[in-house]
C-alpha cells in the first residue's frame, strides 16, 4: 500500500498527498500522516517536491475532508454509525468515548483530534453525529488542520534537511531517540483511551440510573 501511494507522489505530486489526506479525513482508515512526512522528507532530499504546495495540498485536503466528514456524521447519525462503523475501525466503544469528549471538551476535540491519530479519523464524524455547530466546528477544525498540516510538514522538511548533515554515531542516537519517542506516544494514546473510555461508561451508566 505504501509502495502504491509513493509511486502515486512520484508521478503526481503534491495533490496525491491532499486527496490522501481528504480520504483519511472523511473517515478512511488511510495514512495520511505517514504520507505528509514522507513526502516533506522527500521533498527535502531530493528537490523534486515544493513543500510549500505539499503542506497547502494537505491543508486543503484536511478541511475539505473533515467538512465532508461531518455531513456524513450529521446526515447518518448515531445509529448507523455503530452499525457500520465497526467497518472502518470505529466500535461502539469509540463512538460512546467521542460523544463523551465532545460533552466535555466541544471544539477543542476538533482541534486537538487532528493530532491524534485515533480522532484524526473519526473526529468529523463524530461532530457531525454529535450535532456540533457547523460554525464552530469550521473554525477549529481549520485551525487544527492548517496548524498540523504546518508543523508535520515543515517539521520534517526541516529535519530531513538536518539529518543529511549527521552521520556516524550521532545519527544513530537520533534514530533511536525518536523511535523511543514514537513508542512512548503510542502507549500514552492507548492508556488515555482506555482512561477516558472507562469515564465515559460510567457517566453513562450514571445517567442512565438516574
Amino acid at each position: 500500500m505504501q509502495q502504491f501511494l509513493f509511486e502515486l507522489l512520484h508521478r503526481y505530486g503534491p495533490g496525491v498527498v491532499g486527496v490522501i489526506i481528504l480520504l483519511e479525513s472523511t473517515g478512511l482508515p488511510l495514512p495520511g500522516e505517514s504520507l505528509l512526512i514522507a513526502s516533506a522528507l522527500y521533498a527535502s532530499a531530493t528537490g523534486k517536491l515544493n513543500i510549500w504546495l505539499v503542506v497547502g495540498c494537505a491543508a486543503i485536503g484536511a478541511v475539505l475532508g473533515d467538512n465532508f466528514g461531518y455531513l456524513i456524521g450529521r446526515g447518518l447519525g448515531t445509529r448507523l454509525l455503530v452499525r457500520y462503523g465497526r467497518r472502518v475501525g470505529l466500535t461502539e466503544d469509540r463512538v460512546k468515548l467521542g460523544f463523551y469528549l465532545f460533552r466535555q471538551h466541544g471544539g477543542k476535540v476538533v482541534f486537538f483530534g487532528r493530532f491524534i491519530a485515533i480522532l484524526r479519523t473519526f473526529a468529523a464524524v463524530l461532530a457531525g453525529a454529535s450535532h456540533m455547530h457547523w460554525a464552530q466546528f469550521l473554525i477549529y477544525n481549520t485551525l487544527g488542520g492548517v496548524i498540523w498540516c504546518a508543523s508535520y510538514g515543515f517539521g520534517a522538511y526541516i529535519l530531513g534537511d538536518a539529518f543529511r548533515r549527521l552521520a556516524g554515531p550521532v545519527g544513530i542516537v537520533i534514530g533511536f531517540l525518536a523511535i523511543v519517542v514514537i513508542a512512548a506516544a503510542v502507549v500514552f494514546v492507548k492508556r488515555n483511551e482506555t482512561r477516558l473510555l472507562a469515564e465515559a461508561q460510567r457517566q453513562e451508566t450514571a445517567a442512565t440510573g438516574e
